[in-house]
């Protein structure tokens, strides 16, 4: 009788202890499910925190973002600063033009660039490039890996990659910096609640 109780206290503590070491299915915000770790270069990044990129006067959703880090953090201008991997990974929920993106990155960089625009404005130029007419579904990734740049990656499709931790910084910092295109998109991307 007592060999029974400890086998099935054993059992237990095996069923525990396998619940506790299964792998997290990821996270969710508005229906877009992404996965909760990602791998750029070398590094496995975890899911820092989930927003949405709200456009005109009438909010509309255009994206979920979903930043990858190496470990979390809420500290805008630390992440920036710290020249480390990152991924960032824009889930489309609504349709938008190839020139509206194009804008929107002119807008950002001018913001985020700070006094070193012309600087970037090269590899700007080729971030410009890459982009196409998104569709709800699409995906538009930047991968940040100090050893070799910022790669974007196209729905799977990825370009050479842009050289300079200076110019990862100001993509980031268009998102997470002091004047984000809407707050709910940075407070989310730092670990906030995504709405």
């Amino acid at each position: 009788m007592l060999e029974r109780i400890l086998l099935l206290a054993f059992s237990a503590a095996l069923s525990v202890s396998a619940i506790q070491v299964a792998p997290s299915l990821g996270a969710e915000c508005i229906g877009v499910q992404v996965p909760d770790s990602v791998k750029v270069g070398k590094e496995d990044l975890v899911l820092n925190g989930l927003g949405i990129r709200k456009a005109t006067v009438f909010n509309v959703k255009v994206y979920v973002a979903g930043l990858y880090l190496p470990e979390k953090s809420g500290d805008g201008d630390k992440i920036v600063g710290s020249n480390g991997p990152w991924q960032l990974d824009l889930h489309f929920v609504h349709d938008i033009d190839a020139s509206d993106i194009r804008d929107a990155f002119d807008e950002g960089f001018e913001t985020a660039a700070d006094n070193s625009l012309s600087a970037l404005s090269t590899r700007i130029d080729a971030l410009k490039s890459q982009m196409i007419d998104f569709t709800e579904g699409h995906v538009l990734s930047y991968a940040f890996d100090p050893a070799t740049g910022t790669v974007v990656n196209v729905n799977g499709k990825s370009g050479a990659p842009i050289e300079g931790a200076d110019f990862a910084a100001a993509l980031l910092k268009i998102s997470i910096g002091p004047k984000p295109p809407n707050e709910d998109l940075k407070s989310g991307l730092l670990g906030g609640k995504c709405e």
